[in-house]
């Protein structure tokens, strides 16, 4: 199982950072859904040690937990 580090922010700050242990990167997106409350336009950072980290933004977020990522663009 891999150890992804994740930070789920909105535009006006960090809301939380953490841990998840997954077997797959799909996997541990769809649990930082489950485990936290987020919203439409929230940022998510998320990777493994040693690379750096994708960076998506949700488009959706369901009452049941499932949420909707879009790879995030970056500014340059």
């Amino acid at each position: 199982m891999a150890t992804y580090t994740f930070s789920l922010s909105n535009s006006e700050s960090a809301r939380q950072a953490g841990v998840i242990q997954s077997a797959n990167f799909d996997e541990a997106l769809r649990l930082v859904g489950e485990r936290i409350q987020v919203s439409q336009g929230d940022t998510l950072q998320i990777g493994v040690r040693g690379f750096p980290p994708a960076c998506y933004q949700c488009v959706e977020s369901l009452l049941d937990g499932t949420v909707f990522w879009q790879p995030a663009r970056l500014a340059a």
